[in-house]
């Protein structure tokens, strides 16, 4: 049977909603599940996580738990990745450092300061992880839940001998599920399209029996005030297509909201939030911790866990449809050809299959490739060690550079490179 690899397990939360997937497909039970992670407490964590949840399920499938990573990837079919390199002290300069200069940040980890350094940490241990699969397991998928995810994927495919990378995230599938409950159309009879870039895709297509169903909801926007107080909408309205990204979020890839006192109230941007989350998170783990260590263990409930999806058509031919984020090579005509992009993608027993889409529209061509601009010179800067990329790549970063001159954006970097030290490549910690 299958042997899957989940790398990072000691994302709690994560791991067992993927492991609850995964161990309830009667074609999956007799699985071996491989947790690695670096932290020996979170890793064991883990292993008592699914060790229970596969006695609570009766099933045959085995449990293996390494802190050596290329113990758990020999041999893998399926390897998911859910690191998060630096843990809760790096994100915090993520979030501290810029705020200091006047850098607003929600999330900080798909585009902007944060999404630049949050990359530069993690694409080391990725090429790492690359370069082991190349050896090990060369037949295998890796499936990467790792933000950014318009670059992890990027920096494995560019930076190693291994290309069966896909990246995957919830944000499209949930748009579409979003966009056909606003307006009120059963998701199962609505056509869509959605591609473009991780977090700034765009619904291409929005239709029901030849009915374009965005007349329904302009009307709904016109007479709902609120509404039109979400980034999401009023990129909506101003470009011609719905995207993929909720309004906390996609407010950071963009020039005009957070360097905006008047824009933050506005549109009820919630700045730091992701801080909060991971706070929450981490209560949540201490809670999992203390009820496995009780006896009582963990709820086991099916999710839709877009890895363990295609990992179940991969091994049994069920035909499914998820978008997934893979080297361009043409499906979008109009964005670079070595980029990573995000399109539905066929899945069933002969792996992830992208859908070429063609060409966007002009005006979210012009809005991907400024966020691939920055995406493209982070992934250079940390596989070929380059400063002077670091210091460009949040030069051209739009939130960053709204909010600060250029000396400034400078002294910002340095200071970056200095905190997050060792966790840098070694070219990038180098003063020019």
């Amino acid at each position: 049977m299958a042997r899957i690899v989940l790398v990072g397990a000691g994302s709690i939360t994560f791991a067992k909603n993927l492991l609850s997937d995964i161990l309830t497909f009667p074609e999956l039970a007799e699985s071996t599940v491989v947790l690695h992670d670096i932290d020996a407490e979170r890793l064991a964590t883990a292993e008592a996580m699914a060790t229970w949840m596969v006695g609570e399920l009766g099933i045959g499938a085995r449990v293996e738990a390494h802190l050596d990573r290329r113990a758990a990837l020999d041999g893998a079919d399926h390897v998911i990745n859910e690191i998060a390199v630096g843990g809760m002290a790096a994100v915090r300069r993520d979030f501290d450092i810029p705020a200091r200069y006047g850098v607003r940040q929600t999330i900080a980890d798909t585009l902007g300061i944060g999404g630049i350094f949050r990359a530069l940490r993690t694409i080391p241990v990725m090429v790492g992880l690359g370069n082991d699969l190349a050896e090990l397991a060369p037949d295998a998928t890796l499936f990467t839940y790792t933000n950014p995810m318009s670059m992890i994927p990027w920096a494995v495919y560019a930076g190693t001998p291994f290309r069966n990378v896909v990246g995957v995230c919830h944000a499209a599938r949930d748009t579409q599920r979003t966009l056909a409950r606003m307006v009120g159309v059963p998701e199962d009879e609505v056509s869509f399209l959605t591609a473009g870039v991780n977090h700034q895709a765009f619904v291409l297509r929005f239709e029901r029996d030849g009915e374009n169903l965005y007349r329904r909801l302009d009307r709904l926007i016109e007479a709902d005030p609120e509404l039109r107080r979400r980034v999401r909408v009023e990129i909506y309205r101003n470009f011609g297509y719905f995207p993929t990204e909720s309004s906390e979020h996609g407010a950071e890839y963009l020039p005009w909201f957070l360097s905006r006192p008047d824009q933050i109230e506005h549109y009820r941007i919630p700045v730091g939030v992701y801080l909060d989350w991971l706070a929450d998170g981490f209560t949540e783990y201490e809670e999992q911790r203390r009820s496995l260590d009780a006896g009582r263990g963990v709820t086991i409930q099916r999710g839709e866990e877009l890895a363990s999806l295609a990992i179940h058509s991969i091994e049994t031919g069920t035909p499914r449809l998820i978008h997934g984020n893979v080297r361009n090579g043409g499906l979008i005509s109009n964005l670079p050809e070595d980029a990573c992009v995000e399109v539905p993608c066929h899945v069933d027993r002969s792996g992830v299959r992208p859908t070429r889409i063609g060409e966007l529209p002009a005006q979210l061509a012009a809005l991907n490739r400024a966020t691939l601009n920055v995406g493209e010179l982070t992934v250079r800067a940390a596989l070929e060690g380059r400063r002077d990329h670091v210091y460009q790549a949040a030069l051209l970063d739009p939130n960053t550079a709204a909010s600060l001159p250029v000396s400034r954006i400078r002294e910002l970097v340095d200071e970056l490179i200095a905190a997050h030290g060792d966790l840098l490549p070694e070219g990038v910690r180098d003063r020019p």
